[in-house]
Parts: C-alpha cells; sequence; structure tokens
C-alpha cells in the first residue's frame, strides 16, 4: 500500500514508557478508537523475535482500523513480517537502499531536519518526510530542533507530505497552521495520556484545524 496524505494527519508512534498495567498493543488500540489516521511501532530494546511477535500483533489490529502500519529503522522485520513499511531516520540505512529492499510498493518515510535532507530523501524514493523536532522533545534526546522557518521552507522544497515531530501536543500543535505540514506525529501526547482515546481525539480536531489553515 502508498500511504495517502490523509493517513498521516495523526501519526502515532509507540513507546513502552508508560504501559503500566496494560498492553502495547491494547494502547493502540485506544489510540486507533479515537481516531489516530497511522502507526510506527519504534522498539530501541526488545529483541527480534519478542519485537517481530509484538509487530505482527499491531499489525493486525491497524488492519482491522484500516490504518498504515510501519516499523521504525528495522527493514529486516518490517521485510519479515510483510508491513505497510519502514521510517527510517538521517543515522539510519540510506534511503535508497531502503527502497531498494523494500519494492516499490511499500510507505518509506525518512526523517529530515533541513531542506537539502528533505530534496535528497525524496528523489531516493521517500514517500513522505518526518521534520523535527519542531518543539523541544524529551523522548528523543539526539533531536535536533528545526525552526519554523525551516519547517515551512521543507514543505515548500517538496512534493511529497510533511508530517511535524518533536514535543507536539494539544497546547502547541495550533502554533504549526500555515507551516504546510499534512500532519503531526506524536509519542507523550498520546501514550502518556491518562485516557489515550479522549486525547486522541482532541487532538486530531486541533490538527485537522491546523492543517487547514
Amino acid at each position: 500500500m502508498k500511504c495517502d496524505k490523509k493517513d498521516l494527519l495523526l501519526y502515532a508512534v509507540t513507546d513502552r514508557s508508560w504501559l503500566g498495567e496494560q498492553t502495547l498493543c491494547e494502547q493502540v488500540e485506544e489510540a486507533l478508537k479515537g481516531g489516530a489516521t497511522f502507526v510506527q511501532l519504534r522498539e530501541k530494546e526488545l529483541d527480534n523475535a519478542t519485537f517481530l511477535a509484538e509487530a505482527i500483533e499491531i499489525q493486525e489490529l491497524c488492519k482491522r482500523y484500516n490504518v498504515p502500519f510501519v516499523i521504525n529503522d528495522n527493514v529486516e522485520i518490517a521485510r519479515k513480517m510483510n508491513a505497510d513499511g519502514v521510517h527510517v531516520g538521517q543515522s539510519d540505512m540510506e534511503a535508497g537502499n531502503v527502497r531498494a529492499l523494500l519494492g516499490e510498493d511499500k510507505i518509506l518515510g525518512v526523517s529530515a531536519q533541513t531542506v537539502e535532507q528533505a530534496i535528497l530523501a525524496e528523489a531516493r524514493g521517500a514517500d513522505y518526510l518526518g521534520v523535527g523536532a519542531v518543539f523541544h522533545t524529551g523522548s528523543k534526546a539526539d533531536a535536533d530542533d528545526v525552526s519554523h522557518e525551516t519547517l515551512k521552507a521543507i514543505c515548500e522544497a517538496v512534493s511529497i507530505p510533511v508530517v511535524a515531530i518533536g514535543g507536539i501536543g494539544k497546547h502547541n500543535v495550533l502554533e504549526l497552521s500555515g507551516s504546510g505540514i499534512c500532519g503531526i506525529a506524536v509519542i507523550s501526547a498520546i501514550f502518556a495520556a491518562e485516557d489515550i482515546t479522549s486525547a486522541t481525539a482532541e487532538l486530531k480536531a486541533l490538527t485537522e484545524k491546523a492543517v487547514s489553515k
């Protein structure tokens, strides 16, 4: 499957930090009930067998909700379990190599912080860009901040959809209005919430406002 621009409106990136009594699958389903339009499984600590089992379970869930499901960084696992695609950062495997491994029919997302990185990623086969951190964030210690001017310049420089990421929540998402993004990617704004479903629904409504301006 290829991703449609509207699929990227509210992009949920998983994190095990806030599981508590729940499983990750249960939390993802709550986000899907609230209207998440895209799910990325991001795992840095799990061994491959556990990661694969979890990925298959969450993919089945996303299929039921008709929401695209991609794997962060791990191309091997994405291929093994036939995920909808992969998201890679600048320090991960080069986008052109990932596209060659995945094939043309899979979704390829690439992180970018500059106009040059964005143009290169598009040229090498990216379907969408994740740009950030647009606000200061605690969840990615290595993320460089991207100014709103740069975010807008990236949106204008490429023809593929751009998703803003980094420190976004209901308190500041409307500040991204007019930047040209088609959606936001969030971690804690959804998964750290006490009521994931209602937090997702509220954030989705605000994001629709932000991208329509």
